[in-house]
């Protein structure tokens, strides 16, 4: 349409009545003359509205999903860092009352040998001064420890003290290949030396050849002069199996260590040794065995099966 004198006043004119036809609208209410020509333009248009609103509402409900999940996305954070927290406090707790098994575990030990122990945790594993089984703990002369002082936990006997700084010492462990240390069986007293065999069973050569010893044979320090390296009385471990006897003046038998050396933590130097030997009183009981129940099943003949048989003819 051409923009003319005549064009503007038709435009005038129709914004006109049409701001008439909105008020007489609003003035009639529900008996608006207009209704019917408002119904008509619903027919006409609400297809056409409605299929813009289909079009329209998936990306008003993906911007609403965009909105909740970034919400959901936060409370998932949010559990994800209690759930986490939680499990480390849980392992804390755990890790707590392991420690605390293991430090009465030794102090009980410590109590039966009469030892007087500094207590010290195991920080740092590995070779050092040329041996392969050693560890780190953190104690040092500062805290009363010396060279060649006995070195165990709740289980037995876990090395000697190697060398000493002033807040950490080195331990070689008892199961190293150039550990060796003098054994007494209990009960007999037999004596023997044992010597470290990496992570199989401890090597033991018995001074008699004609020892009678039996597999769950248990050994303790013999004990050296001036109680260093080892004080009488700690646990080693359990014989597993006895080398037949050949008539030789020393005999051989292998023995599983008390002290796992892969799992260590808390471990007691003893910086005071016993008045006495202890002998086998660190030994803890051993477990009853109980006798397996036997069955005994007793035959009663019947009446029946002891009458003699009747003659056939009878």
């Amino acid at each position: 349409m051409r923009d003319t004198r005549e064009s503007r006043l038709l435009l005038v004119l129709l914004i006109a009545i049409a701001f008439a036809l909105i008020t007489v609208d609003i003035r009639a209410g529900e008996e608006s003359p207009v209704d019917g020509a408002r119904q008509a333009a619903a027919a006409a248009f609400g297809p056409v509205e409605k299929g813009v609103a289909t079009a329209v509402d998936p990306v008003a409900h993906a911007i609403g999903a965009v909105r909740d999940s970034d919400e959901r996305h936060n409370r998932i954070k949010t559990l994800e860092r209690e759930n986490t927290a939680l499990k480390a406090k849980l392992g804390s707790d755990d890790q707590t009352r392991s420690r605390i098994y293991e430090l009465d575990q030794m102090l009980k030990r410590a109590g039966a040998g009469q030892y007087g122990i500094k207590g010290a945790e195991v920080i740092g594993i590995g070779a050092a001064q040329g041996f392969s089984w050693t560890v780190t703990i953190d104690a040092g002369s500062k805290d009363g420890i010396e060279r060649d002082m006995t070195v165990l936990n709740g289980d037995g006997l876990v090395g000697r003290v190697t060398t000493v700084g002033p807040d950490t010492s080195t331990v070689v462990l008892a199961n190293d290949p150039d550990f060796t240390v003098g054994t007494r069986l209990e009960k007999t007293g037999e004596l023997g030396f044992a010597t470290g065999q990496g992570d199989r069973a401890l090597s033991v050569q018995m001074l008699n050849g004609k020892a009678k010893i039996a597999p769950g044979d248990r050994l303790v320090t013999f004990g050296s002069r001036g109680n260093k390296p080892f004080v009488p009385g700690v646990p080693i471990g359990e014989v597993v199996k006895v080398d037949p006897s050949r008539g030789d003046l020393t005999r051989t038998v292998w023995v599983r260590p008390f002290v796992g050396f892969s799992r260590l933590d808390i471990v007691g130097v003893v910086v005071m040794p016993p008045r006495e030997d202890p002998r086998d009183a660190v030994l803890p009981p051993k477990p009853e065995v109980k006798p397996t129940p036997t069955v005994t099943v007793t035959v009663t003949p019947s009446a029946s099966a002891s009458a003699p048989a009747k003659p056939a003819d009878e």
